[in-house]
């Protein structure tokens, strides 16, 4: 919690704005050229800047159909090195963190590392469930390990628990509070509740559980709206990318009024 609030200095619950990437080369619906790509990330960092939002989360959201861990190819990870080091410049406020889809973790730690980030969002990092793209096992271990190797301790890890698009039958016995425990005894700096998939709202009930249970930040992943933001305001921190959208689908531009009526209505939060 100490590193939490030493990154982000939070003076409410802090809001991280998501930079959904257009689709990189090499993927099925790539479209652009790879300074298009830098071009439209930095004006949406551009766009969260003007908005006074306290972070940032990169993520490779247009690359579907997405590839598993180690599958995940190094033009990815060169194209994330290249494009996050520039929405860090333009965004230039406040922490910026990094996601690569799906599960590709190291990947990750090696861009953040690369391009001067200050956090990466991790899934599958304790316990096993069953995502989109496959079984995803649980990588803390490995993770940290490599964390360690290349020098990026001062990167933090934040990790999904019971991550939305999954099935957890095979962890039904275990509940989201004891993955969280798990999580923070494998020294997680962070844990994620997120709803069943994009845009739905995680649930409230959950959120207490997982706050009363351990000592480190939780944050909420997904679905937190105008409406019903008050509802999470215990959390530590709202990541929020679907409903900054034009219409508030996650595919579509940011929308900078929704953005803006988002921001000011935080203000009652302070």
């Amino acid at each position: 919690m100490d590193l939490f609030r030493k990154l982000f200095k939070p003076k409410r619950t802090t809001i991280i704005g998501m930079v959904h990437l257009r689709s990189l080369p090499g993927t099925p619906q790539c479209r652009h050229t790879m300074k298009e790509i830098v071009n439209i990330a930095c004006r949406e960092a551009a766009q969260y800047r003007t908005a006074s939002l306290d972070g940032l989360i990169v993520e490779n959201m247009h690359d579907v159909p997405y590839l598993h861990t180690e599958q995940v190819g190094p033009e990815v990870t060169a194209a994330m090195a290249v494009i996050c080091s520039e929405v860090k410049k333009t965004f230039n406020q406040g922490p910026v963190g990094v996601q690569i889809l799906a599960g590709a973790n190291r990947q990750a730690l090696a861009v953040a590392k690369a391009a001067g980030l200050d956090f990466i969002r991790a899934e599958g990092y304790v316990f096993s469930h069953v995502a989109d793209e496959g079984l995803m096992n649980a990588c803390a271990g490995q993770l940290l390990r490599y964390r360690k190797h290349i020098g990026a301790e001062n990167v933090l890890v934040f990790t999904d628990i019971k991550k939305k698009h999954s099935a957890h039958s095979i962890t039904s016995d275990v509940t989201i509070s004891e993955t969280a425990k798990a999580a923070e005894l494998f020294l997680s700096d962070g844990v994620i509740i997120t709803g069943t998939s994009t845009g739905v709202a995680a649930d409230v009930e959950e959120l207490s559980d997982v706050k009363s249970s351990v000592e480190i930040p939780v944050l909420i992943g997904s679905g937190v709206t105008a409406d019903n933001m008050k509802s999470f305001m215990q959390a530590d921190a709202l990541i929020i990318g679907s409903h900054f959208k034009k219409d508030g689908n996650w595919k579509n531009d940011i929308d900078d009024n929704r953005l803006s009526g988002f921001m000011k209505k935080m203000k009652d939060f302070v």
